[in-house]
């Protein structure tokens, strides 16, 4: 046996199995970084494909997701009545100027002499008017004014698709309707709007400042855009897909200074961040404005007739 070695390891060569192995180390980290290379395209990939998909999803069925008219179950076929509620009360089926037909309830006092406030009551996106009686029976009898509820196209038994153009078109087509009323025409009218509902209740009031003398908004948002990020984060990068935008943040600094404007905040609200009340609240220029903030309210609990915190109800010093 040699016992000095190849002349490869005198020299401090490595031998050849040392070079063979080596090799293959390195052939292996080279497949390894390779393959890592490949798995992270991969789910780079996978995770464009499902963001793509998202965002397609977003874009090809928002108005599906901004506007559930079918939920609660039943929803788009059974409406409530106000003599559920023993409410006097009329149904009209008005006609847009898009043909659309809306299903109204006019819940109007008999007396002849007051001339009460009308509230026009736009509602929030899921359900149907029918939902939002129990707030009527109280503006009808606590508030004592005139109440006009609608249910936007699509919801309840009204005709159509809902979306931001055509609830804009309701909104106007059940205001035009008050204005024409024998007996509500001279009447103030205050537009009172929850979530959804609050957008449309800005629009309309900074369209006809002339009509609407008093907006109540209730757990609204900025824009439909500004409120994905807290819905849906995935899609934060997508918002400028949104067709249906709702641009309350432009819309409230439209308000007249003259229309008082009441602004109802749950501060739990898990669907709309509550600084989007504040917000509202700040950009509007409205000389008379007031904001509520209800400490223990969430989005879908709270209502203005709650007897758990404040309540706009009990606020005499508010004009009507």
């Amino acid at each position: 046996m040699n016992q000095h070695g190849s002349p490869r390891e005198r020299r401090g060569e490595p031998s050849s199995a040392e070079t063979s192995t080596t090799a293959y180390d390195a052939h292996l980290a080279g497949l390894h970084a390779m393959s890592m290379s490949n798995v992270a395209r991969v789910l780079a990939g996978a995770a464009g494909v499902t963001l793509a998909t998202l965002a397609g999803l977003l874009y090809m069925y928002q108005t599906a997701l901004i506007y559930p008219a079918s939920f609660p179950e039943g929803s788009r076929a059974i409406v409530d009545s106000p003599a559920q509620y023993k409410l006097p009360f009329t149904e009209h089926r008005l006609v847009t100027p898009d043909r659309i037909k809306l299903h109204v309830y006019a819940i109007i006092h008999e007396d002849e002499g007051e001339k009460r406030p009308t509230i026009l009551m736009l509602h929030a996106n899921a359900g149907n008017m029918g939902h939002r009686l129990p707030i009527a029976y109280q503006f009808f009898h606590r508030l004592g004014c005139h109440v006009v509820m609608l249910s936007y196209r699509g919801y309840g038994l009204s005709t159509g698709e809902p979306t931001e153009p055509g609830l804009r078109i309701d909104a106007q087509t059940a205001l035009d309707w008050i204005r024409e009323h024998p007996k509500l025409a001279g009447t103030p009218v205050i537009a009172y709007g929850q979530s959804i509902g609050g957008a449309v209740a800005i629009d309309l009031a900074a369209r006809n400042p002339q009509s609407v003398r008093v907006l109540v908004v209730e757990n609204t948002f900025l824009s439909i855009p500004k409120l994905i990020p807290s819905v849906l984060p995935i899609l934060r990068y997508f918002t400028f897909l949104c067709r249906e935008v709702w641009p309350s943040f432009q819309s409230i600094t439209r308000i007249p200074s003259s229309t008082a404007v009441l602004f109802l905040a749950a501060k739990k609200d898990e669907i709309v961040p509550h600084e989007h009340m504040i917000e509202l609240h700040r950009l509007c220029s409205s000389t008379q404005k007031e904001l509520h903030v209800f400490e223990h309210g969430t989005h879908s609990t709270y209502t203005p007739c709650s007897r758990t915190d404040d309540t706009w109800l009990d606020v005499g010093t508010f004009p009507h």
